[in-house]
């Protein structure tokens, strides 16, 4: 057993230290970009911009790496330290039936994980974010937001687990088909009512009231399908002035929820194109795809959890007494975690592929490519988005195609769709 535990460790240590490798060299390789301004952004930033994305991104980079850093260490003492073992212990000591047990142990640990991020967070919030102009949250704010979360994740975690774990004591040789379907049905019935019941807990959501913007927005929307029953203002600046906006809702009928910063940083147009952007998602049924991938997957992860559960392998190889379920769960959890590191880049690159898709349909629908390029821009300039990532880091981690790469390939697909003539092209700087 011992070796089987050096080797655990081992891979675990090995893949921190490959994490904190590609972190190292991304924020090299934007250190030799530092204040190079890509042809594509020149005219809508400059050199002092330049030095504050840097400087914003390596104060961000260096606190995940802190914080990672303290994970870690924090997990292996928990781990290999002996502190599951006496934790688990002291549950089992309680005499709790199965359920309330499982509640009270997994509770206490998300609990504890969260008032141990505290510390950061409020570094990040009131430190850096302050630092570069994007919070506007009050201390008091944050006190009610924090304990918002712990309210709800602590209804919405008990109904979870006690859900589950019903199954599992119901249905013990087949537990695993149970479980994954209540999490679908779960997480898709979260989808649904969280528009309506969770983000007005958190945010104020105003009808959008310019009448010829708002009929633009659902004439445009229209013409790929989707029936646009509201469009929501979100109070988002009251927190923060990063931009997003977004669609709520399942099926054809969508709510467009748009951040009062987006409005007061872009155009008609340059907001259209980036609802265009998500309706490409739509029609092209990228969250549908996503949703049979991941739960495929689950499926697959959840059957070999079953079988790997029905031994007391894990529970053996830490020494952990009593053989408890959760303990089983935390162990597998930590092995699945660096399993699952190693599938990030297939990921990364789904993703990355879907949102070209999601570019070119809006390029299509609109018509207007130069407000989509515009958008794209504004956008990652007025977050302060690293424009020189790391190619490898780029691959392994960006959901999105880094956003030079995104602008430039727009303004190919301009020209192959328009062919303007040189001297068209360069006067647009």
């Amino acid at each position: 057993m011992q070796k089987y535990l050096l080797v655990l460790l081992f891979s675990y240590l090995l893949v921190q230290v490959f994490k904190y490798w590609l972190n190292i060299i991304n924020l090299r390789h934007m250190k030799s970009h530092k204040t190079e301004i890509p042809s594509v952004f020149k005219g809508y930033i400059d050199e002092s911009t330049m030095r504050k994305i840097y400087d914003y991104t390596i104060e961000k980079s260096y606190l995940s790496l802190v914080m990672s850093l303290f994970g870690s260490v924090l997990l292996l003492i928990f781990l290999f330290g002996g502190l599951l073992r006496m934790y688990n212990s002291w549950i089992s000591s309680l005499g709790l039936t199965f359920i309330p047990s499982g509640i009270l142990f997994f509770l206490l640990l998300i609990c504890g994980a969260t008032f141990l991020s505290i510390p950061f967070s409020l570094y990040s919030t009131f430190k850096i974010e302050n630092k570069y102009g994007f919070n506007t949250m009050t201390k008091e704010l944050w006190i009610k937001d924090l304990l918002k979360s712990l309210l709800l994740s602590t209804i919405l975690i008990g109904i979870v687990v006690s859900v589950a774990l019903g199954l599992i004591q119901l249905s013990p040789n087949h537990w695993w088909i149970w479980v994954w379907g209540f999490y679908l049905i779960f997480s898709l019935f979260i989808m649904y009512i969280s528009p309506y019941v969770i983000e007005p807990l958190f945010n104020k959501f105003t009808p959008l009231e310019e009448v010829g913007f708002v009929e633009k927005i659902k004439e445009i929307m229209g013409k790929v399908g989707i029936k646009v029953s509201r469009v929501f203002k979100m109070d988002a600046s009251k927190r923060s002035l990063h931009t997003n906006a977004y669609f709520t809702g399942i099926g054809k009928v969508k709510r467009i929820i748009l951040y009062d910063t987006l409005l007061q940083n872009m155009n008609h147009d340059e907001v259209i194109a980036v609802l265009s952007h998500e309706a490409g998602h739509w029609k092209k049924k990228h969250l549908l795809k996503i949703i049979i991938i991941s739960e495929i997957t689950s499926l697959l992860g959840i059957y070999i959890s079953f079988r790997i559960l029905q031994t007391d392998f894990l529970t053996d190889l830490f020494r952990i007494e009593p053989d408890t379920f959760f303990a089983k769960i935390v162990i597998l959890g930590f092995i699945g975690g660096i399993v699952s590191f190693f599938f990030i880049p297939l990921g990364s690159y789904i993703s990355r592929r879907f949102e070209r898709q999601a570019d070119r349909f809006a390029c299509e629908l609109t018509g207007n490519i130069d407000a989509v390029s515009r958008s794209m821009i504004k956008l990652s300039r007025d977050n302060l988005s690293n424009l020189h990532p790391h190619p490898l880091y780029a691959a392994f981690y960006y959901s999105h195609p880094p956003v030079v790469e995104r602008v430039s390939s727009i303004l190919k697909y301009q020209f192959h769709i328009y062919k303007p003539s040189i001297h068209d092209s360069l006067s647009r700087f």
